[in-house]
């Protein structure tokens, strides 16, 4: 499976996003794929609603697999747009394929697997603080667990 890339109205692969939007950020590595910041729009005042929101593209390379984590001032809704695997949240693993959505509340544990093709999340984050440092690792393939 080769991973998506933008391409521009015309179909044609381009410098800039459609639309007048600005284009992502540079993909930050880890060790199970790469994720990019699509949106990050922190609130400016009551009125954004208590919270700001950020979407995120998140790329799990091939037989891996993100920490079974929790978040402690986001949600996070997935939606799977290419690529097959594995989901949890809350009583268990779901099959993950194209068009498969997850709601995850603040505070849950969870984690998305990829199948032998790899899996792309489009991730909206919700919350009063929406840090790259809000995660709490339960456990990790890749040694990344703090513990006390």
């Amino acid at each position: 499976m080769s991973i998506p890339s933008f391409t521009t109205a015309n179909g044609s692969p381009g410098d800039r996003e459609p639309f007048g939007c600005q284009a992502p950020a540079l993909r930050v590595e880890r060790p199970w794929g790469w994720f990019e910041t699509l949106i990050d729009a922190t609130p400016s005042s009551p009125a954004d609603g208590g919270g700001g929101y950020a979407v995120k593209r998140l790329w799990i390379s091939p037989r891996c697999r993100i920490s079974l984590q929790r978040h402690h001032h986001r949600s996070e809704h997935w939606v799977v747009v290419s690529g097959y695997g594995e989901l949890e949240c809350g009583d268990g693993p779901i099959a993950a394929q194209p068009g498969t959505t997850l709601f995850v509340p603040v505070g849950a544990i969870h984690r998305a697997s990829a199948g032998a093709e790899g899996l792309l999340i489009v991730e909206v984050q919700r919350g009063d603080e929406l840090r790259e440092d809000d995660i709490e690792r339960v456990e990790d393939d890749y040694g990344r667990v703090v513990c006390c």
